[in-house]
């Protein structure tokens, strides 16, 4: 083999050594200033069992599993009424948000999975009295189903905690 074959393996070999070094050191060091995860229960029972946890903090930032309209117990609430469903699930968000001390104007992130479009079309104006300020950036996803076949729509959030 040549000298000039040689070289170019060795430079690819010194610049994967050093992407490999740059990404394991980055990770370690954002690991080592990072608060551990934070985590919230909405309905601990009924998460315990379906195996989910409703929220969780790290850092300033809250992520929320999709939210349905539910009791406290699982049951279905508003079976057949799409409005009242978006109604029932922003409550619960609020709850979580709440909780955290933010409010829909903290929220950078929205994604509803539904199982009618057109439903979502039709009652997308009461989310005007949940984002007075601004709309989140997110998507509207159509779906087959969600976890319970009453359900019509899922929301799910990512907020940022404000600085006090």
């Amino acid at each position: 083999m040549s000298e000039h074959t040689q070289l170019p393996n060795l430079a690819f070999i010194a610049t994967i050594f050093l992407l490999l070094s740059f990404t394991l050191f980055g990770c370690k060091q954002e690991t080592e200033n990072s608060e551990r995860p934070e985590y919230f229960f909405l309905r601990p029972d009924l998460e315990k069992m379906y195996g989910y946890t409703q929220a969780v903090k790290v850092d300033n930032i809250i992520k929320v599993g999709g939210v349905i309209s539910i009791d406290e117990n699982g049951n279905p609430i508003a079976k057949d009424d799409y409005l009242q469903q978006i109604k029932n699930c922003y409550a619960s968000l609020e709850k979580m948000l709440e909780h955290y001390g933010c409010t829909f104007d903290d929220v950078v992130l929205e994604n509803i999975y539904t199982t009618s479009m057109a439903e979502l079309q039709k009652s997308a104006s009461y989310r005007h009295e949940i984002y007075k300020n601004h709309f989140p950036t997110g998507s509207w996803i159509g779906i087959k189903e969600l976890g319970l076949p009453e359900m019509m729509i899922e929301i799910e959030l990512e907020a940022l905690i404000p600085e006090k």
